[in-house]
């Protein structure tokens, strides 16, 4: 069996041509049903924000496209020479999944793999290495799912089973191993815990200036740290009252008493698109202990602030951010060396599973020559049940003893070429 991928994803084509490759869920299933009729046994689709991944396997020349879904008889697999289903076909089907774009469209940004390349592009996908955000955890999960709708399908077998389960092992392994993800490059997050480490959240009071996507992040982790309580203020209040959706506990004020709210607080959050301050030394009366947190880019908070209160902005957020970035890069690079270890093993595997049969044919040949040998001498002599059993025994371990030199070397033969002209030798020397 040859592992291949097809797909498209962000570092080839933008958000635009992304929307119009975007798998549904009903569009999954009407993919894979689509592929087994067309006699891929194993398939699976990754679709999301960022890329739109096909990942299956075809059969080599010679061989059976495998069982269908309920391990029924399989039907004859389309005859297409050397590979029976070949990438035209996936091509193709990919390209009619997505009618709101044209088929050329398609072609200019779809990518293949096959093989290693493959391989080693899945286990980089799962370990989040090939993400916008280099090693960040979600894919895993949404590798996960997709792997579980694929089985739910019956669009899974021990090949496809072996690969992604032994990409997900890696990816898992690294994330204990190396805390990748732990290097945070969101200034937003690496803002709030800034905040967190050095003045603390969990029990304050916090005002965010702003309603904007930044300001919803800073919402979302402010709470998730434990903030007592939490006030807006926008200079649209009809755009900030839309938060209460998604944060029914907040506070909305009016924008122009924000200076007044900050009289009761102790944590400021500004990440506003105002092209000035909208936070001003000369305007704020500070009575108690504060820190203030400027997302904004022009800044929102007066420097000056910052000789008075705690003040973090996206010039000093941005060192941090580099310095981790910088930090995930190397981690990355310690990273790829534990996917090439698990590759290895991966493609040890496979290499021993193309002559499964042969071996199984070997195995099925001694169990033969085992029961016809027991069968007579059993008729010969008069022996008790334990007798039996004994006699039973010494025969199956002398004749797989026998075996089991011929089945190691055809595992470690170096190439599938090699193991071929083994297999041909044992099936001929041993009718098989």
């Amino acid at each position: 069996m040859i592992f291949c991928y097809i797909g498209i994803n962000y570092k080839d084509a933008d958000q635009d041509v992304r929307d119009h490759v975007s798998f549904t869920d009903n569009q999954k299933i009407d993919f894979l049903q689509h592929a087994f009729e067309e006699g891929i046994r194993q398939c699976m689709v990754l679709s999301t924000c960022n890329r739109s991944d096909v990942f299956f396997f075809v059969p080599e020349q010679g061989e059976t496209a495998g069982k269908t879904r309920n391990d029924e008889p399989e039907e004859a697999a389309p005859e297409t020479g050397g590979n029976q289903v070949s990438f035209l076909t996936m091509r193709r089907m990919y390209e009619d999944m997505f009618p709101d774009i044209s088929g050329e469209q398609v072609k200019t940004y779809l990518r293949e793999k096959t093989g290693t390349e493959a391989l080693s592009y899945l286990f980089r996908v799962t370990a989040g290495l090939e993400s916008m955000v280099l090693g960040e955890d979600q894919i895993l999960g949404q590798v996960k799912d997709a792997f579980e709708l694929s089985r739910t399908m019956g669009c899974t077998g021990k090949e496809l089973n072996k690969v992604v389960r032994d990409a997900i092992t890696c990816a898992k392994r690294m994330k204990t191993k190396l805390h990748i993800s732990e290097k945070p490059l969101s200034v937003s997050y690496v803002g709030i815990r800034q905040v967190e480490e050095q003045f603390g959240i969990k029990g304050k009071r916090a005002l965010v200036v702003g309603s904007g996507k930044t300001a919803v992040l800073a919402l979302r982790y402010l709470f998730s740290y434990g903030a007592q309580s939490v006030t807006v203020c926008s200079r649209t209040f009809s755009h900030a009252k839309e938060l209460l959706k998604e944060f029914p506990e907040l506070l909305i004020i009016p924008f122009e008493k924000r200076y007044e709210a900050m009289k009761e607080c102790d944590i400021v959050v500004s990440a506003t698109a105002s092209p000035h301050h909208v936070i001003r030394k000369s305007e704020l009366v500070l009575t108690h202990p504060m820190v203030f947190l400027d997302l904004a880019s022009p800044r929102d908070v007066e420097t000056a602030i910052g000789q008075e209160a705690k003040l973090f902005n996206l010039d000093s957020l941005g060192k941090i951010v580099d310095a981790n970035r910088r930090q995930r890069e190397e981690l990355v690079a310690e990273g790829q060396k534990m996917i090439d270890e698990a590759l290895e093993e991966t493609e040890e595997w496979f290499s021993t599973t193309g002559v499964d049969a042969t071996i199984e044919s070997m195995q099925q040949r001694c169990e033969e020559i085992v029961e016809d040998s027991f069968s007579y001498l059993n008729r010969k002599l008069d022996l008790n049940a334990r007798e039996q059993k004994i006699l039973k025994k010494i025969l199956k371990a002398s004749l797989h003893r026998l075996m089991r030199e011929p089945i190691l070397e055809l595992k470690q033969a170096g190439t599938r070429q090699q193991q071929e002209e083994y297999e041909r030798t044992l099936q001929e020397l041993f009718h098989l």
